[in-house]
């Protein structure tokens, strides 16, 4: 009697985990896909270690949401996964630095940096004097909106529309694709 008392009880629990198995199974391998950042490679590892898990309760335990209670399981699952992959492949940056290349020693950068500056420049030359003035004095000093105009006797205001209308005609001017 007790045999067939524990043939039931697997029963229901392969029952459960069928169930659970066909509703959760998908929206458990997306959410470790999206969420959690695992690789596709070990996906369906890990969901399907989630549903393992569930055998190693007992039928008695009683879950009233099944679904938070699976993602529970997973969350303990990919966070388990990821320690144990930090452990095992534990990163040096050391060797990080012999890739990295100054930029100054790319010729083309150095030839695409001299060509955006000079374009860049003829845009600044084209600016109405006061604008260019007002922008080079914010730019290249570094002062405020106030103190420009309290050392060129201009108004907070003027300041600020000039340097607006030199953003904006130089936004126009130099395109992403002239750059």
């Amino acid at each position: 009697m007790h045999g067939v008392v524990m043939t039931c009880e697997v029963k229901d629990s392969d029952e459960r985990l069928a169930i659970w198995f066909k509703r959760w199974g998908k929206p458990i391998r997306s959410w470790l896909r999206n969420r959690a950042a695992i690789p596709p490679s070990d996906i369906d590892d890990l969901a399907q270690e989630v549903f393992l898990r569930l055998l190693r309760y007992s039928d008695k335990t009683v879950v009233d949401n099944p679904q938070g209670y699976l993602y529970r399981i997973a969350a303990n699952v990919a966070n388990e996964w990821r320690e144990r992959a930090r452990v095992r492949k534990p990163h040096d940056d050391s060797w990080l630095e012999e890739l990295q290349i100054e930029s100054d020693a790319e010729p083309q950068n150095a030839l695409a940096r001299t060509g955006a500056s000079a374009h860049v420049q003829a845009a600044i030359d084209r600016l109405p004097p006061r604008q260019r003035e007002v922008l080079l004095l914010h730019v290249n000093d570094g002062l405020t909106y106030k103190r420009i105009a309290a050392q060129r006797n201009l108004t907070y205001r003027v300041v600020l529309r000039d340097l607006t209308t030199a953003y904006s005609t130089l936004r126009m001017q130099l395109r992403l694709e002239d750059l």
